[in-house]
């Protein structure tokens, strides 16, 4: 299998290895920039128990908010589907785009413009310094997949990570079915 390279855009998916690294453990990011001073994505498949309304007051919205990494996890980010109504927005992937105008986006909210399935806000991020994302790589902490989704913003929290490894076959399989804890194996 050769071995894809990280790239704005792709999955980084959590290798089993690394089980006891609780900030990435399970966990499926979107590589939202890439570069070779740094890199940036979002977890996509850890949903905290906020919603949006409970860290932004003045938005009333009850889209579920995500831990997107351990990085200033005092800041709120997004993703969306829905550059023609958020200017500024970055296109990182398949129609998925990253920021934009936040006032705007506080308007259309609360004017129930906006699905839950158009976007998705992460507290935090999750980031590396120059070659740190590399290194990790060779040390087998992760491996990398196309976004092969129609719309990554609906992927299902639970199976997400699971059926990656699925489809990555192999002894991934065996580990797709393991208990979160293993312990409890």
């Amino acid at each position: 299998m050769v071995a894809l390279k990280p790239e704005k855009g792709r999955l980084l998916i959590a290798d089993p290895a690394i089980l006891n690294d609780s900030s990435f453990k399970r966990t499926i990011i979107l590589l939202t920039e890439h570069t070779k001073k740094s890199s940036v994505g979002f977890i996509l498949n850890r949903p905290l128990d906020y919603v949006l309304s409970d860290l932004v007051p003045e938005i009333d919205c009850d889209f579920t908010v995500y831990q997107g990494g351990p990085v200033e996890q005092d800041n709120l980010y997004f993703i969306h589907k829905v550059p023609h109504l958020l200017p500024n927005s970055i296109e990182v992937a398949k129609g998925i785009y990253w920021g934009g105008n936040f006032e705007l986006l506080k308007e259309l909210l609360n004017k129930k413009q906006l699905e839950a399935t158009d976007i998705r806000f992460f507290l935090g991020y999750s980031g590396w310094s120059s070659n740190q994302l590399d290194e990790e790589l060779v040390m087998n902490s992760w491996f990398i997949t196309e976004n092969d989704y129609d719309n990554i913003l609906t992927t299902n929290d639970q199976s997400f990570w699971k059926d990656k490894l699925l489809q990555r076959g192999g002894k991934y399989k065996i580990w797709a079915n393991a208990p979160s804890d293993i312990q409890m194996n």
